[in-house]
This record gives structure tokens, sequence and C-alpha cells, in this order.
């Protein structure tokens, strides 16, 4: 069963777009997450987003990499940093498994997901 039923109107206001991974930091006393500086295209410029994925991906594997991003989701302060979205991953259930959402072949930045 499916819980939590979205209106299609409710689903339009979320914004997908691709972008791509520019620079990976620690972040001092997080042992989960990544800062991540990402290149979301000409329309929205560069954003910082705090990720949970250490344990999952290196930063060697991470830098260029293109992800998908939720971008109009309200900033959070994460670890006293404003984290401006949130990326898309699939997740096994009982968390073992964490796998970026990306796109099949190259496009542009910032193209949107839908």
């Amino acid at each position: 069963m499916v819980e939590g039923i979205v209106e299609f109107n409710e689903w339009q206001v979320i914004d997908l777009r691709v972008a791509q991974i520019k620079k990976v930091e620690d972040i001092p006393g997080a042992d989960k997450l990544y800062k991540l500086t990402l290149d979301v295209g000409k329309e929205i410029g560069e954003r910082t987003i705090c990720a949970g994925i250490k344990e999952y991906y290196s930063k060697e594997e991470l830098v260029g990499k293109k992800i998908a991003v939720f971008v109009n989701l309200k900033p959070r302060l994460m670890k006293g940093i404003e984290s401006q979205g949130m990326l898309l991953a699939a997740v096994s259930e009982d968390h073992s498994e964490v796998v970026l959402v990306c796109p099949e072949k190259n496009i542009a930045n910032g193209c949107k997901i839908s």
C-alpha cells in the first residue's frame, strides 16, 4: 500500500535538476556528512548541500559526478552549514546500500527532471 498520496499539482511544485558535483569537503565533527558544492547550471548557479553519503562514496568517486537534486527544498542548517537542497538516492531498507540517482547519459547541468 502506498502511503502519503500526492496530488499531481503538488508534484509539479518540486523542482528536480541535474547538477554536477564540483567540490567535496569533510565537515568537522560530522562522520557521515560531506559538504558538496554543486553546479546547477546558468539559471540556478552554484549550490551547497550537505549529504550523509560519506560511508558509501569517497570524495574521488563524487567529484565530477552528475546527480539529481531537489533544488527548491527549504534550506536547512546542518553542522553550521546551510544546505540548499537535497540529492536523490536509492536506499535499501536496512541502509546497507545507498546509490545516487544519476542521469543515464550526459546532459547539461541545470536541466529539469520530470
